[in-house]
């Protein structure tokens, strides 16, 4: 019997193996007592039917209802909403590193700050960016975040006159993309002022709907803009004009020889998927909640009409606690990034909601179901500011719209500015506003779905203000 005639029963022997093999392991293996759905230990298609259809989150947050904190999801894969293990999970020391999945969101084949699986590579990168970042920093560029918030209420007035209401979620998207471009290269990308979104931004939510090849282009235009970016910074410098933006820690080792430039649009690609879109929509859905709710907007009103009608910024922002009740519901409730974030279990193996799971199994919490847990936030799909007049201890561990431990969003100081300032503005300059019926719109255009980001599964958010209408009618 020669080789060839040996390889079918080679083939078959294998085979037969790897199903003995998935079958013990299904069945006896170190998670086979973990609670799930019977079909989570053989197989993730239902977990991935569940992405395609722009539902996992809900879907994931209906097994933690069924059977507990801690529940398999797929064959390697555990989800947990155990509080406790949260914090084990996503502690400043990344004992748990991130898993693959992040390689998803690898544009044009470079690595950035959100994909850096490796700790050390990761705290490199952080370094550059957290200092601009942080808390103090953002300060000086509040008046620059503001002048736009400004430019983005114009052009919303200005569509409710022409059109009869204004897609928010456009002017939204519109705003924190031009924010970004201004404060990482000086200058913004003019989207405001055309009053329509740059081409690369339907790459972009191409890519947030799961095709792998629109995925593949929105990292080119990403990279594209990115790099058109940078040469029109580099303009600037060369005429002589030297803007202060968030990325000066990168052009100064870019100037030393000590990264490259295409470092420098790696980050900034981030920056634009990262800050764009999930600003976007939490605005969008926090306009749409706070309208829908009479007591809640008179008591936003009431508190903002305290502000002198001039000279007022940011910094007098946060002293108003109602707004800042406000956009933490809206977080809860309406955060753009509740979907799961996978990591994976060290050496040695881990225990996780009481169980025992074994080195190299992915496991995940959602900020979704942590938001939604009736133990901790009691009526928990009520849009309901009041509930942080008084937070509890448990209520804040379980706060998690930019994530949490050494991972946590870089860019969470710039959007509670960009929060405080927009909700501000929209409800001084559209005290009545609420949701129009023009073009057939209505609440379900504002149902969540989940792909990468939440977002309303219309695409659009269309608010009208009847104040508007009667100042144009007068």
């Amino acid at each position: 019997m020669n080789l060839i005639s040996l390889a079918p029963l080679v083939g078959a022997a294998s085979l037969l193996v790897a199903v003995i093999y998935k079958t013990w392991y299904a069945v006896f293996g170190p998670m086979a007592k973990l609670p799930g759905p019977w079909y989570s230990k053989w197989t993730d298609a239902v977990s991935t039917f569940y992405s395609l259809r722009g539902s996992r989150c809900q879907y994931v947050h209906s097994l933690h209802e069924r059977y507990g904190p801690t529940v398999r999801v797929g064959p390697n894969h555990v989800s947990t909403a155990d509080l406790e293990s949260v914090k084990s999970i996503y502690n400043t020391r990344e004992t748990f590193i991130k898993s693959d999945w992040y390689k998803y969101f690898v544009l044009d084949g470079h690595q950035n700050v959100f994909t850096a699986v490796g700790t050390d590579e990761h705290r490199r990168r952080r370094k550059l960016l957290a200092g601009p970042m942080s808390d103090g920093s953002l300060r000086v560029h509040h008046e620059r975040v503001e002048k736009n918030v400004r430019v983005a209420i114009d052009g919303m007035r200005n569509e409710m006159v022409s059109r009869g209401a204004t897609d928010v979620l456009k002017w939204f998207t519109c705003l924190a993309a031009d924010v970004i471009a201004e404060l990482t290269f000086g200058q913004p990308l003019g989207m405001l002022e055309r009053g329509r979104q740059h081409e690369f931004l339907k790459y972009l939510e191409n890519a947030l709907h799961m095709d792998a090849w629109e995925a593949y282009e929105s990292g080119l235009a990403q990279t594209k803009i990115a790099t058109k970016c940078l040469a029109r910074y580099n303009e600037l410098v060369d005429s002589g004009s030297k803007p202060d933006t968030l990325f000066r820690n990168l052009y100064e080792a870019a100037e030393a020889n000590e990264m490259t430039t295409q470092y420098i649009c790696d980050e900034a690609a981030l920056y634009f998927l990262a800050g764009s879109d999930t600003m976007a929509y939490t605005l969008s859905y926090l306009v749409w909640a706070v309208s829908r709710e009479p007591h809640v907007r008179a008591a936003l009103l009431s508190e903002l009409r305290t502000l002198p009608a001039e000279g007022w910024g940011e910094e007098r922002l946060r002293q108003l606690p109602y707004l800042d009740r406000v956009i933490q519901e809206a977080l809860r409730l309406y955060g753009a990034a509740q979907t799961s974030l996978p990591r994976v279990v060290p050496m040695g193996g881990a225990e996780v909601g009481g169980c025992w799971l074994a080195e190299g199994t992915e496991v995940s919490t959602q900020a979704y179901t942590m938001h939604h847990d009736p133990a901790i936030f009691p009526d928990p799909n009520r849009f309901d500011p009041d509930r942080w007049e008084q937070p509890t201890k448990e209520m804040r561990d379980a706060f998690m719209p930019f994530g949490r431990g050494a991972r946590i969003c870089v860019g969470q100081h710039l959007a509670s500015a960009e929060l405080r300032l927009m909700t501000a503005h929209f409800f001084l300059a559209f005290p009545d506003a609420r949701m129009s019926s023009l073009e057939g719109m209505s609440d379900h255009d504002m149902d969540c779905q989940n792909y990468v980001l939440m977002s309303p599964r219309g695409n659009r958010c269309l608010m009208e203000a009847p104040s508007v209408s009667a100042k144009t009618t007068a």
